[in-house]
């Protein structure tokens, strides 16, 4: 059975809880108790993203590690690089060759951006997303595709809508069946 809600994404470290209701058990005579943990689930999720599209980005948490951390830097929503990632690259796998520029910042008729690292081409687009759409106020994909690339007919906020979706659902299926345009501020602290 698929599921119909999104996965836990919460931000806080791990936090123990312990009642004897923890199980919905009203009766604490039972001597039941037990220990929820809560944890920061969103590199999980993005390396399971990274992997079920077999990117190049390995190992995939160290990668997903930094797409959260770069995206905790800049406030921005930590679905939005890789799902980019994935619309204008296939997540790395068709970029220009020694270029480190997955999410085709850059990429036009003058030239093509190259970063030294994977990561630095991810914090640089992380930034100038940040500055240059989301404090301008476009914080969905559909508003941002109009600057971003105002030729699309809208396949592009789409598809990254899909992703964002795949990601929030933890599975492709899920994403193609429950997109819609995307909150880019829902999961900023």
């Amino acid at each position: 059975m698929r599921r119909k809600t999104p996965i836990s994404q919460s931000f806080s470290s791990t936090q123990a809880v312990t009642s004897p209701n923890v199980l919905g058990i009203e009766d604490a005579s039972l001597g039941i108790a037990g220990t929820i943990q809560k944890e920061d689930a969103r590199v999980e999720i993005l390396a399971s993203f990274l992997e079920r599209h077999t990117s190049p980005l390995k190992p995939y948490e160290r990668y997903a590690r930094s797409l959260v951390e770069i995206a905790d830097r800049y406030d921005i929503d930590y679905r939005l690089l890789p799902a980019i990632m994935m619309q204008e690259s296939n997540v790395c796998k068709a970029i220009p060759p020694g270029s480190n520029n997955c999410l085709g910042f850059g990429i036009h008729e003058r030239g093509t951006l190259t970063f030294p690292t994977y990561e630095e081409g991810f914090d640089r687009a992380a930034r100038e997303l940040k500055k240059n759409y989301i404090d301008q106020g476009l914080n969905t994909p559909e508003k941002i595709m109009k600057k971003y690339t105002p030729s699309s007919n809208g396949s592009w906020a789409n598809s990254v809508n899909q992703w964002i979706a795949e990601m929030e659902y933890n599975d492709r299926d899920m994403g193609r069946d429950m997109k819609s345009d995307a909150d880019l501020l829902e999961y900023v602290k």
